[in-house]
């Protein structure tokens, strides 16, 4: 009992000791573990946070590398990206850690890194260096292989693409908004210069004379202005009332004028030019603020404008006409030339006044010209220059008819100036008494009252063809002129004859356009039509029933001046009697106006056969451009137009072809002041 006793004893004595050892158990954990644990978890999470902030700043870095290589793709070409790329595939991506660590290259160095470091880095450096230049010298040769990508899979490498296909198209519409950004600029900076007025910029350099203001006038025309301006102003002041200023403005007025006089540029100005702007500017800023109204400005220079154009086109009809005058009058000169001769011609004995070797005159086998007109000087280079360019001048024959007027000289001249071995001979057409009004239906024409008021009342508002004061010239009125339809009945012995006006010069023999094949044709003419014009629709009037039905509008023209006629063909068609027919019914000039050309395009109408061109150049009295190696291959050349090689408004460039064939130091050209 006792011993029971003794051991359930130490059986409970044991359960309280482990009773009481439990709680302390207990408290020394969470005394000593529990805070243990707690900074450990504690560390625990800000290494998580730490590792947070590290990727989340890698993502960053990453987002810019991104942002830095779609900027350089749009410099560098692909190739070179690709072999910076190879380059630090085993420094991972490029950040500015790189530049800090000095992973790059020697050149790059950060202050206060120590020496160990820094010789770490330039090693590092010089053999990435080594390898940049060793795969830069493989892409060269073309021996670089794309080992970066050669294990992605099929997905990587189309995403791959897509994004480069992204980026440089990306990079194109970069670079053409570039572009269109640029030329938008250009053009407002044209646009801005055309603003500027280039006359207030003035000469960077005095010196240079190509950097003068081409505008010489332009003072000139600012006085002009300022005139115009005045104008209107003193007849707005006069409607006004504003006697005072009316006066300053007249004053300014005539002073500008005064100084203006007939200056047409700059450096004919007065030196007080410059002062008389000056006045009239402010004269005129005073009349703009008191009398300036718009519609009344306005009303008054149309109103200058209307006179100013009428004035115009009544000094053009009087320069037209005044023109046209010059043009067919004889210079004081030549008339002086024919006076003298005239008076020695009938002074001279009747027996002395023949020509020698009249008996060719109708040899039909010999080459004959027919020359008419009243123009003794001109005539004289017409026949010298046929005779210095002909092979044997001893078969030419020379038909001259002039008028009364002339007929004393013309024998004279060439009396005294004789053609060599030339035959010529003169007529008077006057003495032609089979020419007259019954059987001409031209002189009949002349001699109506409706002729008279059209050729002496010019400016007859109902005369019809008033608007052209060139076909009321005074040699419509004369035979002379229409004599060249009449060849058959002056030379009724001649089988072919060459016409020649007075206004051309002969260059080559002519001999060559007897044995010419007019395939029976009358006349043989070079033309003159061009693309658009010397055509039949110039010279006739379309209009009229009896033009249209029998020509052709685009029918091409020719040339009077110098024409070779076949006379036996000529009878056979009756080519006067055409004549005849059309001119009878012109005589209210509803088909044509006046003159011989419309007449004989109407009279020779399918009888024509075209000449080469060689033979005749025309336009040397109108036309400045004619070429000069035409001329000088022409047979003949042809001063037609208003700019006779005898008047002094004569083309100078032109004139020498003509006045090579006048002797000036003849008596009877000095005596009458005759010289080149």
């Amino acid at each position: 009992m006792a011993l029971k006793r003794g051991l359930s004893g130490v059986g409970v004595q044991r359960n309280r000791s482990s009773g009481s050892r439990l709680p302390i158990a207990i408290l020394v954990f969470f005394s000593v573990l529990a805070p243990l644990g707690f900074l450990v978890g504690r560390g625990l999470y800000i290494s998580d946070q730490n590792s947070i902030q590290s990727d989340s700043s890698k993502q960053n870095v990453d987002w810019r590398e991104r942002l830095a290589l779609q900027s350089i793709k749009s410099l560098l070409t692909k190739e070179v990206i690709d072999v910076v790329t190879s380059s630090t595939a085993d420094l991972g991506p490029l950040s500015l850690d790189s530049f800090r660590k000095g992973n790059l290259s020697a050149s790059w160095k950060v202050i206060g890194v120590e020496a160990s470091v820094e010789d770490n880095a330039t090693s590092q450096s010089n053999q990435k260096a080594t390898d940049f230049k060793q795969e830069t010298s493989q892409v060269k040769e073309g021996k670089v292989l794309d080992d970066d990508h050669s294990h992605d899979t099929p997905a990587k490498t189309l995403r791959r693409q897509l994004r480069e296909k992204r980026r440089e198209k990306r990079a194109a519409e970069l670079v053409q908004q570039d572009a269109e950004a640029t030329v938008k600029l250009e053009n407002a900076a044209i646009e801005r210069s055309k603003a500027v007025d280039s006359a207030v910029l003035g000469k960077y350099n005095i010196w240079r004379k190509e950097n003068e203001n081409d505008n010489s006038d332009s003072t000139v025309r600012l006085m002009r202005d300022q005139i115009i301006m005045a104008k209107v102003y003193v007849s707005i002041a006069k409607m006004k009332n504003k006697l005072e200023l009316l006066q300053e403005l007249q004053i300014r007025l005539k002073e500008s004028q005064r100084a203006l006089g007939e200056s047409t540029a700059d450096a004919d100005l007065p030196r007080s030019a410059s002062e008389k702007i000056k006045a009239m500017g402010q004269v005129l800023s005073k009349a703009r603020e008191q009398l300036y109204d718009c519609k009344l400005v306005t009303g008054k220079l149309r109103a200058m404008l209307q006179i100013a154009e009428e004035q115009v086109r009544s000094l053009k009809k009087q320069s037209t006409f005044l023109s046209q005058l010059a043009a067919k009058t004889i210079p004081n000169a030549i008339h002086c030339l024919s006076m003298r001769l005239t008076i020695e011609y009938y002074l001279l004995p009747l027996e002395k006044r023949k020509f020698p070797r009249s008996e060719n005159l109708e040899n039909p086998n010999l080459y004959h010209y027919a020359l008419f007109s009243d123009n003794v000087l001109a005539a004289s280079v017409v026949v010298n220059s046929t005779i210095l360019n002909a092979k044997d001048p001893s078969k030419h024959v020379f038909h001259l008819v002039t008028d009364k007027l002339n007929f004393g000289a013309m024998n004279m001249w060439f009396l005294l100036n004789p053609p060599g071995k030339a035959t010529i001979h003169v007529e008077n057409v006057d003495e032609f008494k089979w020419l007259n009004s019954s059987y001409c239906p031209v002189l009949r024409q002349l001699e109506t009252s409706a002729m008279k008021e059209y050729y002496f009342k010019a400016d007859h508002p109902t005369t019809s063809g008033s608007s052209n004061l060139k076909y009321r010239n005074p040699k419509y009125l004369s035979m002379l002129n229409h004599l060249r339809f009449y060849l058959p009945q002056v030379y009724p012995k001649l089988d072919k004859i060459l016409f020649l006006d007075d206004d051309i010069v002969v260059q080559k023999d002519l001999t060559g356009l007897w044995s010419v094949d007019l395939h029976g044709k009358v006349n043989g003419a070079v033309e003159t039509c061009g693309e658009s014009f010397h055509r039949f629709d110039k010279y006739l009037n379309f209009s009229n029933p009896h033009i249209s039905r029998n020509f052709d509008p685009n029918a091409c023209g020719w040339a009077y001046g110098m024409n070779i006629f076949d006379l036996k063909e000529w009878k056979k068609k009756d080519i006067t009697g055409i004549y005849h027919k059309w001119q009878n019914m012109n005589e209210d000039r509803v088909l044509w106006k006046l003159g011989t050309l419309p007449p004989g395009l109407i009279t020779f109408y399918g009888l024509t056969h075209p000449l080469e061109k060689s033979w005749h150049v025309l336009g040397l009295g109108y036309n400045p451009s004619v070429d000069r190696r035409e001329i000088d291959r022409a047979a003949v050349i042809h001063y037609n137009g208003n700019m006779k090689p005898w008047l002094e408004l004569a083309m100078t460039k032109y004139r020498p072809y003509w006045a090579k064939y006048i002797k000036y130091d003849h008596p009877y050209l000095r005596s009458c002041n005759l010289s080149e």
